[in-house]
C-alpha cells in the first residue's frame, strides 16, 4: 500500500487515509460523467481485471481501482466472516456494473419527465407500492432483477444487530407506552376468526413437501366457516386494509427498515381495530404475500405465467437449492406456527364471555395486560418473517452471514413467543375453570329452580337433565336398541336410574325381574312408567375402550331406556345429583311424574321392599307403605322364595334364619339346633341367608351346607345379595321418611339390630310362621341351644318359643358384643348419628372411619 503511495500520489480532493473500499454498487449509481472519465472500473469483472489495466497504464480511475483492491485483499486477511461478504459484495458488484442505470441511460434518448421530476424509464416503478416512490426512486433495472441497492443490504445488516441490543437492553416501559399510543379503537367489532381460518389454510401449504394437488382438513374447514354471504362481504371490506398491510411489510424490508419501527408502522395503521383483529390483519398480509411465493414454488414448473413470474421471484433458482435453504423455511414456519398458536390464544381471550367471568378477575386481567405485548411481538415476528423471505428473494440462496443474523432472529422470537403463550394458556386455563365453575353454578341454581315450578308436561325437565339439544337422539330403546328423542316420554312417569358403570349384575338381575313383571300386567297403574338409565361418568378421565366395551354390555342387557352415551350427560347436572339427590356410586332411582315433578329422590329402597306395589314410589306412598308393616318374617323374604313364604310360613312351622361364614359354627349350630327341635317334638326348619361380604367364603359355605345337607340354602348368590341389600333399603328408607334414626321405632331397631350381627360374626333368628320371635349373636343362640336341658322342662307349659326367647335374652344380657354398622361413603345420604339397637342399652354410637378390603375386585360395590 505505501508502495502505492509513493508512485501515485493521491488527488487534491482525496487523500489516501480517505480511500474506502470500492462500493461497486455506488458506482453503478454515479453520474453519467463519471461512467465517461472512468468506462474501464464501470466494465470491471474482479480485481484480477482490475490489476491488469492498472499494469497497461491506465488513467487514475484504474489506480484507484488497484489501491481499491489491495485494501480488499488486506480485509480478506482478517476472517472468514468479512471475506465471504466482500466476496459477495463483489459477485453482486461485478453482475450490476454490467448493468447501466436505466433512468440515466434512458435520460440520454428520453427527456425528463417534468410532471413527476422521474425519468421516463423509472415509470415502470409506477406498479411499485406509491409511499415506495416517494421515498426513493429505485433503478429500473434493479427491480426488474428483484435485487435492491447494496446499501439496503448494509441496512438490514445493521438492522439486526440493532434489533440484538433492543431485544438484551431495551427499555419495557417506553416500548409500552409506544404500543399503546397506536391503539385508538373506535368501537368497531370484527369476527376474525374466519379470515384467520384463511390464513390457517394458506400457511397450511407453505412448505416445501406441500404437493399441487394437497387436500387437507383446511380446505374443508374454510369452505364451513367462510363460504357465506357475510364473511365474504367482510373479507371484501378489508382487502384494501390487507394490501396496504401487506405493500408496507415489503417496502420497510426491502428498505432495510427498524424491524420495531416497521411494527409500530403497521400498528399505526390498525389503530382503530382491536387487538386481536390488529394481528389477524397483520398475518393476513403476511399470507397473502407469503402465499404468493409458494403458489409460484409450487406451479412454475407447470405453468408458463407462474414460471415467467417466479423467474422475478427467483423462486426456480430458490427451489434448486431447497436441500440447503430447508432450515431456513422451517425456522419460518416454525415460527409462524407459535405465532398462530398465540393468535388462537389471544381470540379464545377476547371471547371469553362476560356474564360468567369479570375483566377484574386476576387471572383475566393478567392474561388482558399481556394481550397488547403478544400483538407486537406477534407482529414483529411476522416482519421477521417477511424479512428472511424478502431477504432469500432479493439476495439469493448463497448469502450466509446476513442470514445467520436473521436466524439468530427468528430463534429469539420464537423463544419468546412460546413464552408469551405458554403465560397466556396458563392463565385462560384457569380463566375456563372459573367460567365452567360459575356455569355450572348457573346450571345448577336453573335446574333447582325448574323442580320449584309446575309445568304443563315432563319435557324441559328431561332435556334440562338428559340432553338440551335436538341435533341427536339422546336415548337408545331397550328392546330394539334403536335411537330415539325423549319425546317418547312425554307424560309419562319416568324413574331415572343413575348410577355409574360399576352397577353390579345383582342389581340389574333384581330390577329386571320387578321391572319385566310390571310390564306383564299392562292394564295395572305400574305399568305406566318409563325406566331411563343415566350413567355418571368422570370426564376428567379420559374415556377409554375399556369403558365404552362396559358401557355397551350394560346398554345390551338392559330391557329399558338408556342414554346413548354419558359424555352427554352435563357436569352441572352431575354435580345437582349429588347435591338435591345424595347421589355417590350406589344406584339411585328418582321418579318424576308426568309434570316432571319429582316424587321420590330415591325409590330404589321402595322397589327393593315391596316392588311395583309402592307405585307410584311417592314419599307418601312409602309412608302409607311403613305404618302398615310389623317386623315379620314375610318383611325379610317376601317375593324371594316360594319355600319360605308359601309353605314354612303358611304352615306355621318353627324357622330358623342364620347367617355368617364360619362353617365350624355352622355345623355345630345346625345339628345342635336340628337335635333339640326333635327332642321336643317340634317341626323346625332352617334356611342359611349367608352373609353380605365376603362373597367367596359365603360361597364355600353355601357348597358346604348343600353337600353335607345341614339346612335349607339358596343356590343363587344374588338371592343373597338381595336379601341383605332389601334389609339396608329398609334401614335407608326408614331414614329417608322419618329424616331420623328413631330409636323409639321397634321395627328400626330390629332392623339395625340384623345388619349389627352381619358385621359381628354369624348369628341366627327364630320365628314360628311369620312371626320373629328373637335373634341374637352366635355365641348367645347357640349356648341357648346347648344348654337345652336347663329349659326344656318349662317346653310343655309356655311352649318351645317362649321358652327358648326366655332362656336366650337371659344369656344375651350377661353377654352383649358390641354393636357396628358400616355404610359405604358411596352408599348416599348417611345418618348423621345412630343409637345402639339393644334394648338394655341405646346409648349413642360411636362414628369412626373405616378402611376395609376383602379381597374381592367387587366387594365394596358388588357385595354378591
Amino acid at each position: 500500500m505505501s508502495n502505492i503511495k509513493q508512485l501515485v500520489p493521491p488527488p487534491a480532493a482525496t487523500n489516501a487515509s480517505n480511500i474506502q473500499p470500492m462500493n461497486p454498487m455506488s458506482s453503478v449509481q454515479q453520474p453519467s460523467n463519471t461512467m465517461q472519465q472512468g468506462s474501464a472500473m464501470a466494465n470491471m469483472q474482479d480485481t484480477a481485471n482490475a490489476l491488469n489495466k492498472m499494469q497497461q497504464g491506465n488513467t487514475m480511475a484504474n489506480l484507484q481501482a488497484a489501491a481499491n483492491t489491495t485494501i480488499a485483499n488486506m480485509q480478506q486477511q482478517q476472517q472468514q466472516q468479512q471475506q465471504q461478504q466482500q466476496q459477495q459484495q463483489q459477485q453482486i458488484g461485478n453482475a450490476m456494473t454490467s448493468m447501466q442505470p436505466v433512468g440515466n441511460a434512458l435520460a440520454t434518448t428520453y427527456p425528463s419527465n417534468t410532471m413527476t421530476n422521474m425519468y421516463p424509464g423509472n415509470a415502470v416503478a409506477n406498479f411499485l407500492p406509491g409511499n415506495l416512490m416517494t421515498s426513493t426512486v429505485q433503478p429500473v433495472g434493479n427491480a426488474l432483477t428483484g435485487r435492491q441497492p447494496m446499501n439496503s443490504m448494509f441496512n438490514l445488516q445493521n438492522l439486526i444487530k440493532g434489533d440484538r441490543n433492543m431485544f438484551m437492553s431495551s427499555d419495557d416501559n417506553v416500548m409500552m407506552r409506544q404500543i399503546y399510543d397506536t391503539h385508538t379503537p373506535d368501537g368497531r367489532v370484527l369476527y376474525v376468526k374466519p379470515l384467520l381460518y384463511i390464513v390457517e389454510d394458506i400457511l397450511s401449504y407453505t412448505h416445501m413437501s406441500s404437493p399441487l394437488d394437497a387436500t387437507n382438513s383446511h380446505g374443508a374447514h374454510m369452505d364451513d366457516k367462510t363460504h357465506q354471504t357475510d364473511v365474504i362481504t367482510m373479507i371484501e371490506a378489508l382487502s384494501h386494509l390487507i394490501d396496504r398491510i401487506s405493500c408496507e411489510i415489503s417496502i420497510k424490508c426491502l428498505s432495510g427498515s427498524d424491524g420495531h419501527v416497521t411494527t409500530i408502522s403497521i400498528l399505526h395503521m390498525v389503530s382503530n381495530y382491536p387487538w386481536d383483529a390488529k394481528l389477524v390483519l397483520a398475518l393476513a398480509a403476511f399470507a397473502f404475500s407469503y402465499g404468493e411465493f409458494w403458489l409460484l414454488a409450487q406451479l412454475y414448473s407447470s405453468n408458463q405465467l407462474a414460471r415467467s413470474m417466479a423467474i422475478l421471484k427467483q423462486v426456480p433458482l430458490i427451489m434448486e437449492h431447497s436441500g440447503s435453504l430447508q432450515h431456513r423455511f422451517d425456522a419460518v414456519n416454525s415460527l409462524l406456527s407459535s405465532v398462530m398458536d398465540l393468535t388462537k390464544a389471544i381470540i379464545a381471550l377476547e371471547e371469553l364471555p362476560s356474564t360468567y367471568i369479570a375483566k377484574d378477575v386476576p387471572p383475566f386481567s393478567t392474561a388482558i395486560e399481556t394481550i397488547p405485548t403478544a400483538v407486537y411481538w406477534s407482529v414483529r415476528s411476522v416482519i421477521a418473517c417477511a424479512t428472511t423471505i424478502s431477504y432469500l428473494t432479493s439476495m439469493g440462496h448463497e448469502n450466509t452471514i446476513s442470514m445467520t443474523e436473521l436466524s439468530w432472529e427468528l430463534s429469539t422470537l420464537a423463544q419468546r413467543i412460546k413464552q408469551i403463550h405458554e403465560h397466556l394458556k396458563r392463565n385462560l386455563d384457569i380463566c375456563y375453570l372459573h367460567i365452567d365453575e360459575k356455569m355450572r353454578a348457573a346450571a345448577y341454581d336453573s335446574l333447582k329452580h325448574l323442580f320449584d315450578v309446575t309445568h304443563i308436561d315432563n319435557m324441559k325437565v328431561l332435556r334440562a337433565l338428559i340432553y338440551p339439544r335436538d341435533d341427536i337422539q339422546p336415548l337408545v330403546e331397550g328392546s330394539s336398541k334403536r335411537r330415539v328423542h325423549l319425546d317418547v316420554l312425554r307424560r309419562k312417569n319416568v324413574l331415572l336410574l343413575i348410577s355409574g358403570l360399576d352397577i353390579s349384575p345383582d342389581e340389574l338381575s333384581i330390577l329386571e325381574q320387578i321391572y319385566s313383571e310390571s310390564r306383564m300386567h299392562g292394564t295395572r297403574m305400574e305399568s305406566l312408567y318409563e325406566l331411563v338409565w343415566i350413567p355418571v361418568v368422570d370426564l376428567s378421565h379420559h374415556w377409554t375402550d375399556p369403558m365404552q366395551k362396559r358401557f355397551d354390555e350394560l346398554t345390551s342387557t338392559m330391557p329399558w331406556y338408556s342414554v346413548y352415551h354419558p359424555s352427554i350427560i352435563d357436569q352441572a347436572v352431575v354435580r345437582f345429583m349429588k347435591e338435591r339427590w345424595h347421589f355417590r356410586k350406589k344406584p339411585i332411582l328418582v321418579v318424576l311424574d308426568p309434570q316432571g315433578k319429582e316424587l321420590s329422590p330415591n325409590a330404589l329402597h321402595m322397589m327393593w321392599i315391596w316392588g311395583t306395589t309402592a307405585f307410584p314410589f311417592t314419599s307418601s306412598r312409602e309412608q302409607a307403605l311403613w305404618r302398615d308393616e310389623t317386623w315379620r318374617l314375610e318383611l325379610l323374604v317376601s317375593g324371594m322364595d316360594p319355600i319360605i313364604y308359601n309353605d314354612w310360613i303358611r304352615d306355621g312351622k318353627f324357622i330358623i334364619l342364620y347367617g355368617g361364614e364360619d362353617i365350624e359354627w355352622i355345623r355345630r349350630f345346625t345339628n345342635t339346633a336340628r337335635a333339640v327341635a326333635q327332642a321336643s317334638g317340634v317341626q323346625l326348619e332352617m334356611a342359611y341367608v349367608g352373609k353380605s361380604t365376603k362373597r367367596e367364603m359365603v360361597r364355600k359355605a353355601m357348597s358346604t351346607i348343600t353337600v353335607e345337607k345341614l339346612s335349607y340354602c339358596w343356590q343363587d348368590p344374588t338371592m343373597i345379595w338381595f336379601f341383605w341389600a332389601r334389609l339396608e333399603s329398609m334401614l335407608f328408607s326408614k331414614i329417608q321418611v322419618k329424616k331420623i334414626d328413631d330409636h323409639l321405632d321397634p321395627l328400626m331397631q330390629e332392623i339395625k339390630k340384623l345388619l349389627s350381627y352381619d358385621k359381628s360374626g354369624c348369628w341366627a333368628m327364630l320365628c314360628k310362621g311369620s312371626y320373629i320371635v328373637t335373634s341374637g349373636h352366635a355365641q348367645t343362640v347357640l349356648t341357648a341351644f346347648l344348654e337345652y336341658d336347663s329349659w326344656k322342662e318349662y317346653v310343655p307349659l309356655r311352649g318351645f318359643d317362649v321358652s327358648y326367647k326366655e332362656y336366650h335374652d337371659k344369656l344375651r344380657v350377661a353377654n352383649v358384643p358390641c354393636c357396628r354398622f358400616e355404610f359405604l361413603t358411596t352408599a348416599g345420604r348417611i345418618p348423621d348419628g345412630m343409637t345402639c339397637p339393644e334394648p338394655s342399652c341405646l346409648r349413642h354410637m360411636e362414628k369412626y372411619s373405616t378402611f376395609l378390603c376383602c379381597h374381592d375386585e367387587n366387594s365394596l360395590y358388588l357385595p354378591y
